[in-house]
């Protein structure tokens, strides 16, 4: 499920009568036409991060953009599975509040075996990263 970018168009506010032209609307007190810009929507992207990742195991390696736009489907899967599963987990305990604690199960629902493993492991490892950073920033005030 790839998104694309659409360019920013201009339209505007009402259609034109039929027989006139579309840029030029009746003029009413000599008022100019009312032209708003339509904003495209944002899409999140991890390409970076994969990027990052990428050279950290392989520096000498290249990723085509095809293959670039496979792993961005396959981070965004993975993501949708586990928030699904973490949000069913909130659902069935009645908390309104998603914490870490609903995350790493998801986790270890959603991914196999060893992988799991691993994920919770790294997982737990950058909470306390975190952690540690909000300590040192809360003793430096």
């Amino acid at each position: 499920c790839s998104v694309t970018l659409l360019p920013v168009r201009l339209r505007e506010c009402a259609m034109p009568p039929k027989g006139q032209k579309a840029g030029k609307m009746p003029e009413e007190g000599g008022a100019e036409p009312v032209v708003k810009k339509v904003k495209k929507k944002r899409t999140q992207s991890c390409t970076s991060q994969i990027y990052k990742v990428l050279k950290q195991v392989h520096p000498k390696m290249r990723i085509s953009k095809q293959a670039m736009s496979i792993m961005e489907s396959c981070v965004a899967d993975t993501f949708e599975r586990i928030a699904g599963e973490a949000g069913k987990l909130c659902r069935m305990t009645k908390k309104e509040t998603m914490t870490i604690r609903e995350i790493q199960s998801a986790v270890r629902l959603v991914l196999p075996g060893e992988l799991s493993k691993h994920a919770v492991s790294e997982g737990s490892k950058a909470i306390m990263t975190l952690k540690g950073f909000e300590g040192a920033a809360a003793a430096a005030s």
